[in-house]
């Protein structure tokens, strides 16, 4: 009889670690079903990308891949996994395709940040489109000043453009800055350099 019992006291103590694993690893999948669950459906659609609910915050995150992710943040301690495919089981991604490249030149002033009137309307072309769930932004610039210069202005310039996204309704993934350290040409050439100062629009679809 002690024997018995203690097989399942050992099955008992198995099952609890077991349970204690799932649900660590299933927190995001739970949270979000509990947080579905709070939120009218009315309210469905401005949740769904990342907004609180109740306690919870949560939504989806894209990676720079164009890749998937749930994510919840309940103020405490915060998961994330991978979005897949119910059916086979594989990650869920984006088509990820460069849908902009803005030479800087017509965007902004010599070494400048702020958006001119003309670039608007051209960039508000790009954020409006149909069929997109998401963007990202990158900066780039030539190498005529310093390493330290040409990053921070890059980020600015990519921050500026990603600002204008968001205020005209689309929904900005990603943005970063990388200064001089991905050029498209040469820079030993104006021509070269020309085509190094860019903003580069990423749009990811379905």
């Amino acid at each position: 009889m002690g024997h018995s019992a203690g097989c399942v006291d050992r099955i008992y103590e198995s099952w609890g670690r077991t349970m204690a694993l799932w649900t660590r690893l299933s927190g995001v999948t739970a949270a979000l079903a509990l947080a579905v669950s709070l939120v009218p459906a009315a309210q469905a659609q401005s949740v769904e990308r990342g907004q609180k609910s109740g306690t919870i915050e949560w939504g989806l995150y894209v990676d720079p891949d164009g890749c998937m992710h749930w994510w919840a943040d309940g103020g405490v301690e915060g998961y994330m996994v991978s979005r897949l495919n119910p059916k086979t089981g594989k990650p869920v991604c984006l088509k990820k395709e460069t849908c902009y490249v803005g030479p800087s030149d017509t965007l902004f002033a010599t070494d400048s940040a702020l958006l001119n009137r003309a670039a608007l309307d051209r960039l508000k072309k790009v954020f409006t489109q149909k069929g997109v769930f998401g963007y990202a932004v990158y900066g780039h610039t030539d190498n005529r000043a310093s390493h330290a210069h040409n990053q921070r202005l890059s980020e600015q310039r990519a921050a500026a453009v990603a600002t204008y996204g968001r205020s005209v309704g689309a929904v900005i993934e990603y943005q970063a800055g990388f200064g001089e350290t991905r050029p498209r040409a040469t820079n030993r050439t104006a021509a070269g350099m020309q085509q190094n100062r860019r903003v580069e629009i990423v749009c990811y679809k379905w």
